[in-house]
């Protein structure tokens, strides 16, 4: 009885150790991980540590328990341990050298993706038993994967994607049996894909895409029947595809391109219906194409170019409801174009340049309502292009170089509104050039060499004012003078009229066509002075071979002979205008100067007051006596004098302006449409807004000091830069080679900065849409200031005029010309043409419109009728001669510079990075050279890898490959 009754105490005695046991065990896990994760903290760079405000401990005197699970990206379970540590793209700067990872065998997920973290990949990651989520992507990581990864058994998601991991794929991996998602893409991966990644039955998704990776695709991967996404794009894979790719009926999306990939595709691709899609391009595949994909209706995106298929295109393809990109171009398809093509309604881009494709182009391809890019170049179509082009509203590019296409050019094309790249070239087109031509307000490129064009150049075609990188007319049977208004081309870069019947003198005019880099007048009637312009003088001595009698001040031409008749007379002439003028002149000028010096003597005694008390500075007190400081710019410019002007932009005119108090700014008077639109609408601008933007302080940013709205002048004042614009730096051979690369890097840099300032930092964020070199300061240390920061708000987006000041043509994002919308990745993509310009030395032209629009072969070499091919240029042939060869370092530098250049000027702004994805690859790292400097190729590059987060969805993600 006795036992009975102590028994009960006993197992209370029992369950209150266990409990004060347990509960001292907690407490103790609890203060382990607290200490844990203030540690690491401490590792942090310091400026960075900041952004963990609240990873503190309480105070003494609080309440509070000492517990991390209410601190920023920390979550616990009831237990109050931690379960889950998510920091994604805060720009956490530091490594993970100090994280005791075996301080949380709680914890379930470690997501710290998107921010600065460099340094190796600790084994001790293996530490954490019960994880089953690790998302280390996007961040600047190296070295080798850890083995002890292959410890963590319960993963389902592992994501090392984006980061600088080198070394082979460890076999370890196989034992992560229940893993959904592998993601080692975009890294320096090499050596074979292990066949043990078959035994990863439960993965869904297997990214491996952007590595150095070898050998052929393993067999094994047939096993892995639940997988939805299979990347592989962008390696150095080879042999032949394994007949167990069969096996997978579930793909969605399948991304092969950029490899050297051999032999035939799986007959049976598509069996399963799901396939939406596939990207094969640039390999060696051959054979027909596979059956399966005929029917294959949930196809979105088709990539089979660059390989070797045949068989009859018009039989091959069948009506694809929700195709958006077809592109089956340099393969061995013969055929015609089938009408079916128009029944896929959603298709946006129709590609089949460079096969055996014969007949003629199909009426019915006028139903293509979305279409945005038609290239069916290099082929052997024949016939007339259908009038019913003209109702392809959405069409941006037409290519229909390289045929044997004949008949007039349809009037109709001068319809489509948003045509920006012409190319017709190399075909057997007749009759006169149609004026209507003109009417295409947004045409870029406009390329008619070498067809049978009759009759004189239309007058209509100076109306072009958006035209810029190419006019080549050459190669026809032109004829009568060259039309004065060509001249009003000012952004035009590229002029190619030679090989027709020209003749008369060559216009004064095209004097001012100031971006012009490259200009062809050969074979031609032409006779009399050339031009004075750079172009003309430092053009080659065949731009002016077989004319007429031209002459001028140029190697090959002979001196323009000095007409001497009535010499006498016109000098009486002139001087008996010139002299009385002069006379009255100097009158007139010393009574505006005693005018002036009076009102200018009261006017200095009152700023001598005022800016005493300021330190001289005239914009502390701006709001004080806005007009004492218009007229103080007024006078120190001498009313605005043409002498003291710096500079012609987009938006005004630049001024020097030394004020009274001996202050030197730079002044920019806006043209009158900004002008006038601003004073007709105030509601544009609010003070608030200037207010937020002369308060705006960042190293690389032109201080803005003020405005002034007057009723003559709109004015802003900024900051004056002593070595002035990037633009004028780089077209100087001197200046040029003074700023060498680590000048010329630091200057990137700098704008990356200040951009990401704009974008990331500004509440609202600004964007500024006008990013180019004209707009790059350096000051006298060749630091990088970027100006005109504040002229999106100064211009009133809702007036009719506002795409005017959308950008600098040469720097505009593609998609600006079709949506209309101005986002921060147009910016981005301007600033990648600027990186490209600072390397290149000067704008790179053709070059970026064949990296933006991805379409290399489309682009016909400046004067030469092969294409450009962009992949096979030599990084090394592209820099800046002007400068030495760079160092090794060096070379580092701008290896990184290009290959981000690359990800900016994306034809997709969808796959562009943030400005804050940019600053942050600049302030971490620079890309290893993967092969000797002299030997990279702009191909080489796009296999390098992107090292930046960018929008990802499964449809899209990879379907760029």
């Amino acid at each position: 009885m006795k036992f009975k009754a102590v028994l009960p105490l006993f197992f209370i005695f029992i369950f209150l150790i266990f409990h004060f046991s347990f509960g001292s065990s907690i407490e103790k896990q609890r203060e382990e991980e607290l200490e844990a994760l203030l540690q690491w903290k401490s590792s942090l760079q310091n400026q960075t540590q900041s952004l963990l405000p609240s990873w503190k401990l309480p105070l003494p005197n609080s309440n509070l328990t000492k517990t991390p699970c209410n601190w920023v990206g920390i979550s616990c379970n009831n237990a109050q341990t931690v379960k889950e540590i998510i920091l994604t793209d805060i720009g956490l700067i530091g490594t993970l050298e100090h994280f005791n990872f075996s301080s949380f065998p709680n914890l379930l997920t470690l997501d710290l993706h998107g921010n600065r973290l460099f340094g190796t990949v600790p084994p001790s990651i293996g530490e954490l038993p019960e994880l089953l989520r690790l998302n280390l992507s996007s961040n600047a990581f190296d070295g080798s994967i850890p083995e002890e990864l292959g410890g963590l058994v319960k993963l389902t998601l592992l994501s090392l994607s984006q980061n600088l991991l080198s070394g082979s794929i460890p076999t370890r991996i196989r034992n992560l049996r229940r893993l959904s998602v592998l993601d080692l893409g975009r890294n320096h991966l090499s050596g074979s894909i292990p066949s043990e990644l078959g035994e990863l039955t439960s993965l869904a998704e297997l990214r491996l895409h952007l590595n150095n990776l070898t050998g052929s695709i393993p067999a094994s991967f047939g096993d892995l029947s639940g997988l939805d996404v299979l990347s592989l794009f962008g390696n150095q894979l080879s042999g032949v595809l394994p007949k167990e790719i069969n096996k997978l009926t579930n793909l969605t999306h399948f991304f092969l391109s950029n490899n050297t990939i051999s032999g035939p595709l799986p007959q049976t691709l598509c069996h399963g219906g799901l396939l939406q899609c596939f990207c094969a391009s640039n390999n060696n595949f051959s054979g027909p194409v596979p059956k399966g994909l005929k029917n294959c209706n949930a196809l979105t995106r088709l990539r089979l170019d660059r390989n070797k298929f045949h068989g009859n295109i018009s039989e091959d393809f069948g009506v694809y409801p929700n195709l958006d990109y077809i592109d089956l171009s340099y393969n061995n398809f013969y055929g015609e174009v089938s009408p079916n093509w128009a029944k896929c309604r959603l298709l946006k881009s129709l590609k089949i340049s460079n096969n055996q494709i014969g007949g003629k182009i199909p009426t019915e391809l006028g139903d293509s309502s979305v279409l945005h890019v038609l290239d069916l170049s290099f082929n052997n179509l024949s016939g007339q292009i259908p009038q019913e082009v003209g109702n392809l509203k959405s069409l941006i590019n037409l290519t229909l170089s390289s045929n044997k296409l004949s008949g007039s050019m349809p009037l109709e094309i001068g319809t489509i509104p948003d045509l920006s790249y012409i190319d017709l070239a190399d075909n057997n087109l007749s009759g006169p050039i149609p004026k209507q031509i003109a009417d295409l307000s947004k045409l870029l490129y406009l390329n008619l060499r070498n067809n049978n064009f009759v009759e004189s150049i239309p007058v209509e075609l100076g109306n072009l004012a958006t035209l810029q990188l190419l006019l080549d007319l050459s190669h026809n049977a032109l004829s009568g003078v060259i039309p004065r208004q060509l001249g009003n081309l000012m952004k035009l870069e590229i002029l190619n009229l030679s090989h027709n019947k020209l003749s008369g003198s060559i216009p004064s005019a095209l004097d001012r066509m100031e971006s012009l880099r490259l200009v062809d007048l050969s074979y031609n009637d032409l006779e009399g002075p050339i031009p004075e312009s750079q172009a003309f003088q430092e053009a080659s001595a065949e731009a002016f071979e077989n004319n007429k009698g031209l002459c001028g001040n140029h190697t090959s031409l002979k001196n323009c002979p000095v007409l001497v008749k009535d010499k006498k007379a016109a000098i009486s002439m002139v001087l008996l205008i010139v002299i009385p003028s002069f006379a009255v002149l100097v009158l007139a000028l010393c009574i505006g100067i005693g005018i002036v010096c009076t009102m200018r003597k009261g006017r200095r005694k009152k700023q001598s007051k005022v800016g005493d008390s300021h330190n001289g500075d005239l914009f502390s007190v701006w709001s004080y006596d806005g007009r004492l400081v218009y007229e103080d710019i007024r006078a120190a410019t001498e009313d605005f004098d043409g002498k003291h002007c710096i500079g012609v932009g987009g938006h005004g005119s630049v001024y020097k302006a030394k004020l009274s108090t001996g202050q030197v700014v730079a002044v920019k008077q806006l043209h009158s449409v900004v002008h006038h639109t601003n004073l007709e609408d105030q509601s544009a601008i609010s003070e608030s807004e200037i207010s937020a933007l002369t308060k705006i302080r960042h190293r690389n940013i032109v201080k803005l000091y003020g405005f002034c709205f007057h009723t003559q002048r709109s004015l802003l004042v900024y900051e004056y830069l002593e070595r002035g614009s990037l633009a004028k730096i780089l077209s100087s051979e001197e200046r040029a080679k003074e700023l060498d690369w680590m000048r010329r890097i630091n200057v990137v840099k700098g704008v990356a900065n200040a951009l990401n300032y704009l974008h990331h930092d500004c509440v609202p964020p600004i964007i500024h849409r006008d990013v180019s070199s004209n707009n790059i300061l350096l000051d006298t240390n060749y630091e990088a200031r970027l100006s005109d920061f504040g002229i999106a708000r100064f211009v009133n987006l809702s007036s009719s005029n506002w795409t005017a000041t959308a950008g600098t043509y040469g720097y505009i994002a593609p998609d600006l010309a079709y949506t209309m919308k101005v986002t921060e990745k147009c910016d981005v993509y301007s600033f990648g043409v600027v990186i490209l310009e600072t390397i290149v030395g000067h704008h790179p032209g053709e070059l970026i419109y064949a990296l933006s629009t991805s379409s290399s072969s489309l682009l016909s070499a400046t004067m030469h009728s092969e294409p450009l091919n962009i992949k096979a240029l030599q990084l090394e042939d592209i820099i800046d001669k002007r400068l030495s060869a760079p160092t090794s370092e060096v070379g580092e530098e701008i290896l990184t510079l290009t290959k981000l250049a690359l990800d900016c000027v994306n034809a997709n702004p969808q796959f562009r990075p943030t400005m804050k994805n940019v600053a942050q690859e600049l302030s971490t790292h620079r890309r290893a050279l993967p092969e000797p400097f002299c030997s990279i190729t702009m191909g080489r590059l796009e296999n390098l890898g992107v090292q930046l987060p960018v929008q990802e969805s499964k449809s899209l993600s990879d379907s760029f490959s």
